[in-house]
């Protein structure tokens, strides 16, 4: 698929108090063509949409470097508490039209492009997504980046400038393929490259044990390799341009560009091996740990980053107030996940063994600097690293571990606790070989803790860390996740956005309390129908891009059903696919029934390690092929995989979606933000009690979204009873047909085997429970039809989703995190208010 076929066309733009005086249009029609001249080195006439879309970033950049430049200077002058946002992933997607949104130059831009001669809306197809993130855990951190600008909140977020990002998807016979991103191929208008900022990361070595005159000894870690992280900066702008943020990404480089001597002597290869082992930590996002140099690797580009970090907004606490005694006072760090967690033990060795000081009150101000975010229960999430390799690649900080550890379990020892409890919230973990617990220490290491969605941190509380829990029980906090608005309804859907603004006021745009203006339009027959009309332009939109990139042919008006996410088994896609193949079989054997026509939309990556997530692709692939090509369903049913999913792809389906599917087991799923984005622009939910479902449905009403399943409850007491299935599967006619086609390889007359693997997890090993909401599930989708068919009755449930969600703004959510966590101050917003 080309990059062009993700993208829609050109939406009609939205009212956000972007107008076009001549006089603004003329000084940016010239600057365009300034960077076009001395920066692209370009004349008109010769100049290609390549070359235009770089003067355009260029000259959108120089409009964000202006405030950039005054916010920095005010952070200065006002010695304003900063917000350090640490993550492995800031999945930002394209900035252009963002940028513009956000700055209020959006038409003004495409009017002075127009005048000369090139379209707006052909540039932005040409900007590659920046490969930083994979999921909902950099899309998050990055809906938090603008966030924090939109509510003046000074900030940096730090990361990692990954140079292929995690891979790009291709599908090839049904299989997933996987190939580097080369996003930066044309370079990145957006970024600075900053050589002067830069810091030596060390690994390995060895550590010395000096005397000082106090009699005491002080620790010197010799570093056997030693690395530099170089910045590159990315300004981040916030709603109306009042505040830009700066999101600084590490790159990795050898000290020396090649060892001379091994050049001299022709080994070439040689000469450069080093430089390539250093430059390896930015490469690509989550390399595979299935090996132990994918384990190292991982542990490198995680201590890299966050060591380059902590050196740096060091650097700038004591530019600014010279006492490094006074940084818990000046900077908040925020952990997003246990990537950056060896943060806590870099923070101690700098502060004992380099600023000299004393162990408790490094301790002190450590544990006030950090809070951490949850974002997972799976137990494979919670990182650990072998005890060898950790002191192996970091010897210092397994020492300050180590006594982290001690002096810990020590006081609870003293207050009585029992073995059980030592070994649960002890840093090494002693069963299956002694490994490094990173959610023991973040969670240790930080004053607050968080879950991200209110079922989320209850299940916190009662498993992964219950132990921690009731011995801190202040110190877990619950801050549901939020989206940006601005990208996922402004930008990504103007047609609705402007029906909200005709409903409700272009006040609207500024304040998700006024979502609820529009509910009694929900009964307005007139209004239901431009919302209608408004979405079947996005599924035209949508149509074309399928046609375009797969060949394949859908219906406008049939329901779209769509399940957009990283492919995972917990996440449950093959209880999407069972069920549509139950579907299949359901149209064919009975074609006298009243089938809504549907349009089966998938769409996400698989690591590229795991095979039965990619096996779950190839299934999806298989049945596309079968149902798509099948005369006999009579278009009533299509099954689409859109490869190599990413923002710009969201953007192009969320809006064109009638049902989003949120089907993950229940209790397994921290939050999802993409069922709050799919709400948001009305799709239905049908989902599980699970994330963020439960508090979507607390806001839109149970008869306007579609739960089944079992709770997280019933689901941990229907495993304590065994994950075998046959009984199951006997008891259910429709999932056991199912079954026996995927057995006897209907979908894959190629290789009638291929699937056994599948049934046999499903019957004997159901860990995921599939088979147990399958019967449920069937008869929600059922449910859904029949809605669907009452076409007033689909509209004013759609029409209330997207008015009720108004709370899930990560306006809110950020303001949570300032008055909860950070303590600090934020702009006045009414995007943060308890809208629906």
């Amino acid at each position: 698929m080309t990059e062009a076929t993700l993208l829609r066309p050109a939406p009609e733009p939205v009212e956000t108090n972007d107008t076009a005086p001549s006089d603004e249009v003329e000084a940016l029609r010239k600057a365009v063509l300034d960077r076009l001249t001395y920066a692209v080195g370009k004349i008109p006439r010769v100049a290609s949409k390549r070359d235009w879309f770089l003067a355009t970033a260029l000259a959108v950049r120089d409009q964000m470097v202006e405030r950039w430049m005054a916010t920095t200077n005010d952070n200065y002058e006002r010695d304003r508490r900063r917000v350090y946002y640490l993550s492995l992933e800031f999945l930002i997607g394209r900035l252009l039209i963002d940028s513009l949104t956000n700055l209020g130059l959006r038409e003004t831009m495409r009017v002075a492009l127009a005048s000369l001669g090139v379209d707006l809306d052909q540039l932005r197809q040409l900007e590659p997504d920046a490969a930083l993130g994979n999921g909902g855990l950099g899309r998050l951190a990055a809906c938090f980046m603008e966030s924090m600008a939109t509510l003046g909140i000074p900030a940096h977020g730090y990361g990692i400038r990954y140079d292929n990002g995690l891979f790009r998807q291709r599908i090839q016979d049904g299989w997933q393929l996987e190939y580097p991103e080369d996003w930066l191929a044309f370079g990145n208008p957006w970024e600075f490259q900053r050589p002067e900022v830069n810091y030596s990361i060390g690994f390995g070595g060895t550590v010395e044990a000096v005397q000082k005159e106090d009699g005491f000894a002080r620790h010197v870690w010799k570093p056997g390799e030693i690395v530099e992280a170089v910045a590159y900066d990315t300004p981040v702008v916030g709603w109306r341009g009042h505040h830009v943020n700066t999101l600084r990404l590490w790159s990795a480089r050898w000290p020396d560009p090649l060892r001379l001597d091994a050049f001299n002597r022709g080994d070439y290869v040689g000469a450069l091996a080093d430089r390539v082992r250093a430059e390896s930590i930015s490469k690509v996002l989550y390399p595979s740990d299935a090996t132990p140099a994918g384990q190292e690797l991982r542990l490198r580009q995680e201590y890299f980053f966050a060591s380059a970090s902590l050196q740096d907004l060091i650097r700038r606490h004591l530019k600014q107030h010279g006492d490094i005694a006074t940084l818990a006072e000046r900077a908040a760090i925020q952990l997003n996940d246990t990537h950056p967690s060896i943060g806590v033990a870099e923070l101690m060795r700098i502060l004992v063994d380099l600023y000299d000081v004393a162990w408790e009150e490094a301790w002190k101000i450590t544990t006030a600097v950090f809070s951490y975010t949850n974002h997972t229960l799976l137990p494979e999430a919670l990182e650990s690293w072998p005890v060898p390799l950790m002191e192996r690649l970091l010897p210092r900080h397994m020492q300050i571990l180590y006594l982290i550890n001690a002096l810990h379990l020590d006081v609870l020892r003293v207050r009585g606790a029992d073995a059980g409890l030592l070994s649960s919230v002890s840093l090494i973990d002693e069963h299956n070989g002694r490994r490094v617990r990173m959610g023991n220490l973040a969670f240790l290491g930080s004053h607050k803790v968080n879950g991200v969605s209110a079922l989320h941190t209850e299940l916190m509380k009662k498993t992964v860390f219950r132990d921690f829990h009731r011995l801190y029980p202040d110190r877990i906090v619950n801050m549901t996740n939020g989206i940006t608005f601005r990208r996922w309804l402004y930008e990504a859907n103007p047609g609705l956005t402007r029906l909200l603004v005709e409903a409700a006021g272009p006040k609207i745009l500024d304040d998700a309390s006024l979502f609820g203006k529009l509910e009694p339009l929900a009964e307005d027959a007139a209004f239901r129908d431009k919302l209608i009309a408004a979405r079947r332009a996005n599924k035209l939109a949508l149509a074309k891009i399928i046609q375009e990139s797969l060949t394949i042919k859908v219906d406008p008006d049939a329901l779209f059903d769509v399940q957009i996410k990283r492919i995972h088994e917990y996440k449950r896609q093959l209880l999407n696919i069972l069920e549509t193949i139950a579907l299949y079989e359901g149209i064919r054997a009975q074609p006298m029934r009243d089938w809504a026509p549907r349009v089966k939309i998938f769409a996400g990556k698989a690591a590229a390690s795991y095979q039965v997530a990619k096996l779950i692709i190839k299934l999806a692939n298989d049945v596309a092929r079968v149902v798509n090509s099948d005369p006999t369903v009579r278009g009533l049913l299509k099954v689409v995989f859109l490869p190599n999913y990413n923002v710009s792809l969201a953007e192009a389906v969320i809006p064109a979606a009638d049902l989003s599917e949120q089907i993950s087991t229940a209790g397994m799923e921290a939050s999802g933000t993409g069922n709050m984005k799919l709400a948001l622009n009305g799709a239905l939910t049908i989902g599980t009690l699970d994330g963020a479902n439960v508090e979507i449905r607390e806001r839109v009403g149970n008869e306007n979204i579609f739960i089944f399943g079992l709770t997280a409850e019933e689901v941990e007491e229907r495993r304590s009873k065994g994950i075998d299935a046959t009984e199951t599967i006997a008891s259910s006619p429709i999932l056991r047909e199912v079954l026996d086609v995927l057995s006897m390889g209907v979908f894959s007359p190629d290789d009638r085997d291929r699937y056994h693997q599948i049934v046999d997890l499903l019957t004997h090993h159901d860990y995921f429970l599939v088979t147990a909401d399958f019967d449920a599930y069937y008869k929600a989708q059922r449910d859904v039809a029949a809605r669907w068919r009452d076409r007033p009755a689909w509209w004013r449930s759609s029409l209330l989703n997207t008015a009720r969600v108004g709370w899930f703004s990560s306006d809110r959510a950020i303001g949570e995190y300032a008055g909860q966590i950070w303590d600090v101050p934020v702009r006045a917003s009414r995007q943060d208010s308890h809208a629906g």
